[in-house]
């Protein structure tokens, strides 16, 4: 589950991918091989994938304890074997981490 905290920061990546909208479903099927690797590594707390409606994004939104563990996971070999097959069916990857200002609900 996201966590969605001020207090305890963790670093959160968030990426868009761009891609047609007949290979979404692919690139949606390798994010998610590649995010049940990422679950099992030291620091995880959690990944979400979004689709977009029109078919042409998807949107990961990925938390992890400290920045070097999820370097450390996007380094490992296992993460990047399929890293070809996933730039052939994308048109772009706009990786960037960000922090947690703020957080509104009705439920805090």
């Amino acid at each position: 589950m996201p966590r969605t905290e001020t207090k305890q920061r963790p670093v959160t990546q968030i990426t868009i991918i761009e891609a047609e909208p007949q290979k979404q479903a692919e690139a949606l099927s390798l994010m998610t091989e590649r995010a049940r690797f990422m679950q099992r590594q030291p620091g995880f707390i959690s990944i979400s994938l979004h689709r977009s409606l029109d078919g042409r994004r998807i949107v990961n939104y990925v938390q992890w304890e400290t920045r070097d563990q999820l370097r450390a996971a996007h380094q490992s070999p296992e993460f990047r074997k399929a890293w070809s097959q996933f730039e052939s069916v994308t048109d772009g990857i706009d990786p960037h981490l960000y922090e947690i200002t703020e957080v509104l609900g009705d439920r805090q």
